[in-house]
């Protein structure tokens, strides 16, 4: 798992790439309005924009367990 937290350039573009479809999905489910599969495609970018958050914090958490250990 240190893979991630060592190469900066690819956790960044795995970040961005990330946060682009959750936002893309996010709007294009939101004009989708009244439809089920509209709300479907908000959710799941929902989810994109939660993990693309996890994954910019988990370098902060590691920080801050490390330091707290000592």
């Amino acid at each position: 798992m240190n893979y991630w937290k060592e190469h900066r350039s690819l956790r960044m573009a795995l970040m961005l790439a990330s946060f682009a479809l959750g936002m893309a999905l996010l709007l294009y489910g939101w004009f989708q309005t009244g439809r089920l599969g509209g709300l479907g495609l908000m959710l799941l970018g929902l989810a994109l924009l939660l993990a693309t958050l996890w994954l910019y914090n988990a370098r902060f958490a590691e920080a801050r367990r490390k330091k707290e250990k000592q």
